[in-house]
C-alpha cells in the first residue's frame, strides 16, 4: 500500500536507504548533501537499521571506507556533491575499476570556483567518465524510487559496477513536495539480499583486491568494464518494469514529452525537465509543435534510443547545466550530437548551457529558446557557434 508523504528530495533519498537497511554508510557533510547522512546517522542511533555508520574525515576517506567494506562483502552507500565528489575522484575510479556496486547519493552543486553553494551539473559531469552508473531524477518522486532501483541495477550479475543517484541541489533536495512511498517491506523485499560471488571475507575463497595491473592484462580488465556498462542498459529497463509492477510508476532510460510529431525538441536533464514541460504545453496551446526528451539514464548513455526519439525532429537544442570548456558546449550537448550524427540526423542542433551555479531557469527562458529553435526552423541557420559572441543573462548558446 502507498504511503503518501510530504518530504524533501533529501529526506527521500533517507528513508530509501533506511527501507534497503546497508551494511554500511561512510560519509562526511558537505552543502547540499548533509542531511542525507545527517537523517541516516539519526536512523541508526535510533536503531531503525542495522548498519554501521562511518563517520569519517574526508570524502575521499569516506568513499576509501565504502571500497574496502563493499570489497569485504558488505552492501554499502555514500552521499555527497560538489568538491566533495571531486575529493573521491581516485577512488570513483578505483570502485568502478574493482567492480564494487557501491551506490551513492550525488546532490548536484557547483564545483568550485568562485565558490558557489547552488546547482549545477559540473560535479557528476566531472566524474562521467569513472565507470560509475549515472541516473538523474527530475523531482523527488523520482530521487526516491530511483534510489530504490539502484542495488537491482548495480549488483545485477552482468553489470556489478557502482551507481549514482543523482538530483538537484537546493532545488529538490531541499524543496518538499508530496510524493508516494513503498511500504517497507516492499523495499526490502524488491531490493533483496545482497549475495556476492566474491569477496575478501569468503574464507572459501581467496582473492585481491586492487592489484597492480600489468599491460597484459588492463586493456582486457577496462574491456570487461565497458561490457558491464553496456549490460546496464537492459538490466536498467529490466528492473523498471519490476518496479512498475510493484508502485504503478514507470521509467526507461528517458522520457519523451509530446515529442510524436514535435519539429522543435529540448533534451534536458534533472529539474529544469518540470519548467520546460510548463513551456511545452503553453507553446502547443498556441499550436505550436514542441516536445521535449528527458535524459535519466546518462551512463549508460543511450545513444541509439535517442537518436531513434529524435528521428523525426528538425531543430533540437540539448540544455546543460555544466560548461564542458570545449567551446562546443556541455557534455550533454556533446554525447547527443555525436548519438546523432551517428545515426545519420540531418537535424539542427545547438547546445545551451543554461541555470549554472543555481541561475534560475524559468518558463519564459524556455520559450526563448523554443523561439530561437523556430528561427533556426525557418532561415536553416544555426547562428554563432562560438560562446563569447552569443551571451545571455539566461544563458549561453554555443
Amino acid at each position: 500500500m502507498a504511503i503518501r508523504e510530504r518530504l524533501s528530495g533529501n529526506e527521500a533519498v533517507a528513508i530509501a536507504m533506511r527501507q534497503i537497511n546497508p551494511d554500511v554508510m561512510a560519509a562526511f557533510p558537505i552543502t547540499p548533501s548533509t542531511e542525507i547522512p545527517q537523517y541516516f546517522s539519526t536512523f541508526c542511533a535510533n536503531g531503525q537499521v542495522d548498519t554501521e555508520f562511518v563517520p569519517v574525515e574526508s570524502e575521499h576517506s569516506a568513499m576509501s571506507a565504502c571500497v574496502g567494506s563493499e570489497a569485504a562483502g558488505a552492501r554499502t552507500l555514500t552521499a555527497t556533491s560538489s568538491c566533495g565528489l571531486a575529493l573521491m575522484w581516485e577512488e570513483l575510479y578505483i570502485a568502478a575499476s574493482c567492480r564494487l556496486p557501491i551506490a551513492l547519493a550525488c546532490v548536484n552543486r557547483a564545483l568550485s570556483g568562485p565558490i558557489n553553494i547552488n546547482c549545477d551539473h559540473s560535479d557528476s559531469m566531472g566524474a562521467r567518465d569513472a565507470g560509475w552508473i549515472q541516473i538523474y531524477s527530475e523531482n523527488n518522486q523520482e530521487a526516491y524510487d530511483n534510489f530504490v532501483q539502484a542495488y537491482r541495477i548495480a549488483e545485477h550479475k552482468d553489470v556489478r559496477l557502482p551507481i549514482m543517484i543523482c538530483q538537484d541541489g537546493f532545488i529538490t533536495s531541499h524543496a518538499v513536495e508530496n510524493i508516494s512511498l513503498l511500504e517497507d517491506n516492499e523495499v526490502r523485499d524488491f531490493v533483496g539480499d545482497y549475495n556476492p560471488d566474491e569477496y575478501l571475507l569468503n574464507e572459501s575463497h581467496s582473492m585481491a583486491v586492487g592489484p597492480y595491473d600489468i599491460p597484459s592484462y588492463y586493456m582486457e580488465h577496462k574491456k570487461q568494464q565497458a561490457v558491464a556498462m553496456e549490460n546496464a542498459k537492459q538490466v536498467i529497463l529490466d528492473v523498471a518494469a519490476e518496479f512498475e509492477k510493484l508502485s504503478g510508476r514507470k521509467y526507461g532510460l528517458f522520457e519523451t514529452y509530446k515529442l510524436e510529431d514535435a519539429e522543435c525538441a529540448l533534451v534536458i536533464i534533472n529539474s529544469a525537465a518540470g519548467t520546460a514541460k510548463d513551456a511545452v504545453d503553453k507553446l502547443r496551446a498556441e499550436g505550436k509543435k514542441v516536445g521535449l526528451l528527458k535524459i535519466r539514464v546518462f551512463r549508460p548513455f543511450p545513444a541509439e534510443e535517442i537518436a531513434e526519439a529524435l528521428k523525426n525532429v528538425k531543430v533540437i537544442a540539448v540544455m546543460d547545466r555544466c560548461e564542458g570548456f570545449s567551446s562546443q558546449g556541455g557534455p550533454l550537448g556533446a554525447e547527443v550530437k555525436s548519438a546523432l550524427y551517428t545515426a545519420g540526423s540531418t537535424a539542427k542542433v545547438v547546445d545551451y548551457i543554461d541555470g549554472i551555479g543555481g541561475r534560475d531557469v524559468k518558463v519564459e527562458n524556455i520559450e526563448e529558446v523554443y523561439c530561437a529553435l523556430f528561427d533556426i526552423l525557418a532561415t536553416g541557420n544555426v547562428g554563432e557557434t562560438c560562446p563569447k559572441k552569443k551571451l545571455r543573462a539566461f544563458c549561453t548558446q554555443h
